[in-house]
């Protein structure tokens, strides 16, 4: 990833990033294929291999959370690891083999090795209720059941009988884990970017975020960087809780953030705002969406969703918003088989990526300037500015409008809505007069 330098030593990712987008895109593809297979889970020797994974493309440091510790008003639960489960049919068939999916058990079941007939059995078995031929994915974390999740299609096959039973799980004292990546940059401000990693086996709604910040993380970790960064994968709502909780001291310190999920599918960009709904990461996403050209969907704040109803809970209230492309529950694939390796594409991947990179760019460079020479119109002939402007309209404007909303109360996001100019142009205009001394920070 090429990167600028500003003023001050800060650096800034560029506007045109075809190039290392699509190679990004390729990365994280190639992690996802790693990181489908694994039977992760809120808690578990799954989610400390998926880490190992990332580890390999981003230095990270994992947090071990035991068993019976308050965060906030959660308990964390038991550890739960699942070695194999299966069904065997009447003839000795297995019907169910968790080697074939991580979907078919039920999240977080109870050890079970029993004989039972099929309408005994039939009451921990779960179905799809739309397409008979997909795998939903079910968890019991917080209340014990025991169960297996199936294809209709093979449900309706199966013959009275006897059906021997298989579930060779632990739920024990243990702890959750979570894993974070710090970018330090020149200011101990930080900007956090999350995404949960307890989900097994669904390429876009879980995998495509935890190696889409492995990746991201990679190449910010090659930058000079005006904020910190600090990546964050935990499980979902219990990691986050716990995080906050372990982490109140940090929390003044971030100036605002992302979670991201489900980067891979065939969606446009999809923002949720945060509970602020007008912070300046509010306002980056929004002009990064406008400039990008494309078609996407802004909306506001519910406290409905990820792991942005924690961030944004009202005691801790950071400015969290959600960048994706289809959200979580609104494609068909959600939450089944279906959501597997065909669902996410490289250049959607890649897109998502230079989305983030836009974002990044607009944060890094924005700020407050005034104007030296506020009285009139300075000379920009006698500065060669009208030279470098090399008869484009717009850079021209570009100039003006930040010459006369730099006045120490606007900002250059500011200077680009009002404008309806682009941000890389607004901010580029700001670069070359800060060269003039026409600029200075307010």
């Amino acid at each position: 990833m090429k990167a600028v330098i500003l003023a001050g030593g800060s650096v800034a990712v560029p506007g045109d990033l075809v190039s290392d987008a699509a190679q990004a895109g390729d990365e994280i593809y190639r992690l996802i294929e790693e990181l489908y297979p694994l039977c992760r889970s809120i808690s578990g020797d799954g989610v400390r291999e998926t880490f190992e994974l990332v580890n390999r493309v981003v230095p990270v440091r994992r947090t071990e959370v035991p068993t019976g510790t308050e965060v906030f008003d959660w308990v964390v639960p038991r550890e739960w690891n699942v070695r194999e489960a299966w069904i065997d049919a009447p003839d000795g068939t297995r019907v169910v083999d968790l080697r074939d999916s991580c979907l078919h058990v039920l999240g977080y079941s109870t050890p079970i090795r029993a004989r039972m007939p099929l309408s005994e059995l039939r009451e921990h078995l779960f179905v799809h209720p739309d397409d008979a031929d997909l795998i939903p994915f079910r968890t019991s974390y917080y209340h014990e059941n025991w169960g297996f999740c199936l294809a209709r299609s093979t449900l309706d096959a199966l013959p009275e009988g006897e059906y021997d039973v298989c579930i060779d799980s632990t739920l024990a004292d243990g702890s959750i884990t979570y894993a974070e990546a710090f970018l330090p940059g020149s200011s101990e401000e930080e900007i956090l970017i999350s995404t949960y990693s307890c989900h097994p086996s669904l390429a876009n709604e879980n995998v495509s975020g935890i190696a889409f910040l492995a990746v991201l993380g990679k190449y910010l970790s090659t930058m000079r960087l005006r904020y910190s960064y600090r990546f964050l994968w935990s499980p979902g709502s219990i990691g986050p809780i716990s995080w906050l909780a372990r982490n109140e001291q940090l929390l003044p310190s971030i100036r605002g953030g992302l979670v991201a999920t489900c980067l891979g599918d065939r969606g446009h960009m999809t923002y949720k705002q945060s509970r602020r709904g007008d912070a300046e990461i509010d306002r980056a996403v929004a002009i990064a969406l406008r400039d990008a050209g494309a078609e996407h969907e802004v909306r506001p704040f519910v406290p409905l969703g990820g792991d942005e109803r924690q961030f944004c809970s009202p005691g801790i209230n950071l400015a969290m918003g959600a960048l994706s492309r289809t959200p979580a529950d609104e494609f068909p694939e959600y939450h089944s088989s279906a959501d597997n390796l065909e669902l996410v594409r490289p250049d959607r991947l890649a897109d998502s990526f230079a989305m983030y990179a836009r974002v990044i760019d607009i944060v890094e460079r924005n700020g407050r300037w005034r104007n030296t020479n506020p009285k009139g119109e300075p000379q920009l002939g006698k500065r060669g500015l009208y030279r470098n402007v090399g008869g484009g309209s717009s850079q021209e404007a570009a100039l003006l409008w930040v010459l006369n909303l730099s006045d120490g109360d606007h900002d250059l996001l500011t200077i680009a809505e009002r404008s309806n100019l682009e941000f890389t142009e607004i901010a580029g205009a700001a670069d070359r007069l800060r060269e003039c001394d026409l600029l200075v920070p307010a």
